[in-house]
């Protein structure tokens, strides 16, 4: 891969279909993180693995939407490790606090909704025609199907992860009690008897959370307070994506929130979040 100066930045691979062995998923992978040896950039490798939907005899690899927003997902993760300016492949590309390596992955999932990005690929196969705005906003809409109700229930199980993590299991004598306490605030629907999150939700306990999981909701504010930046000044403006790869290519060096003001002129605001989702109006 080259930057707008022809330069190789770094190596970048695929490996997009399923096969015989290959397991499940997507996911992007480093080989070798970018690092500064002897005054020499060592170039990363990266590659994202997916698996799309094959293509056959007659027709070419048709991606349904989630397969579409799967690749910007993996491709913003391998552009972090791309990216990266660091003289420690410790503190390179996506080597960076839990809640703030979703940031660049999530953020390029936005493109997916916007007719400008849309129109440089999502053609008809066959006609060419572009994808219509009517199915443009099918799509948006359904992203917003019963929003409420998935965040309230996302930040329902991050406080239940950071209760469980916070206290002195030994003190606790009734699971069911310490979990309905733990979701006082975020209930909507009566509990059904006999159900138990805490035993049933292995992310807090065997996922390596550990406090943690509230970073998937906190990475969905950063991404959208990014992206509404890009839409205020054009989402391929290119003075605010220099300001992007800056935060990018700086990796772990720089605390996140640091990096986020410099790119952003501020801290986040959750408004953002708010606004895509469909649950306050727009500006």
């Amino acid at each position: 891969m080259k930057n707008a100066d022809n330069q190789t930045i770094g190596i970048y691979y695929t490996d997009f279909f399923p096969r015989k062995g290959k397991r499940a998923g997507a996911w992007m992978t480093s080989y070798r993180d970018g690092s500064l040896v002897e005054g020499e950039h060592k170039i990363p490798q990266i590659s994202i693995v997916c698996n799309f939907t094959k293509p056959t005899k007659t027709e070419p690899s048709l991606l349904t939407f989630n397969e579409v927003t799967t690749l910007f997902h993996e491709f913003g993760h391998a552009l972090h490790g791309l990216l990266a300016n660091t003289q420690y492949e410790s503190l390179s590309g996506t080597n960076v606090y839990w809640d703030f390596v979703e940031l660049p992955s999530q953020f390029m999932e936005n493109y997916c909704y916007e007719p400008e990005a849309l129109a440089l690929f999502a053609r008809h196969y066959q006609s060419g025609e572009v994808i219509p705005q009517s199915l443009i906003d099918k799509i948006i809409a359904a992203a917003q199907f019963m929003e409420g109700y998935q965040t309230v229930r996302q930040i329902s199980f991050g406080l239940l992860d950071m209760a469980w993590h916070a206290t002195d299991p030994r003190g606790v004598e009734d699971v069911d009690a310490y979990e309905n306490q733990a979701f006082a605030g975020t209930k909507i629907y009566p509990k059904i008897d006999g159900t138990n999150m805490s035993t049933a939700f292995s992310h807090i306990f065997q996922g390596g959370y550990s406090s943690g999981y509230y970073s998937y909701k906190w990475a969905e504010v950063l991404d959208a307070d990014a992206f509404d930046f890009f839409k205020q000044n054009g989402i391929f403006d290119p003075v605010t994506a220099k300001k992007f790869q800056h935060l990018l290519s700086s990796g772990g060096t720089v605390n996140p929130m640091e990096l986020y003001r410099a790119f952003r002129g501020k801290e986040p605001d959750a408004d953002a979040l708010l606004r895509r989702a469909g649950l306050i109006l727009q500006d």
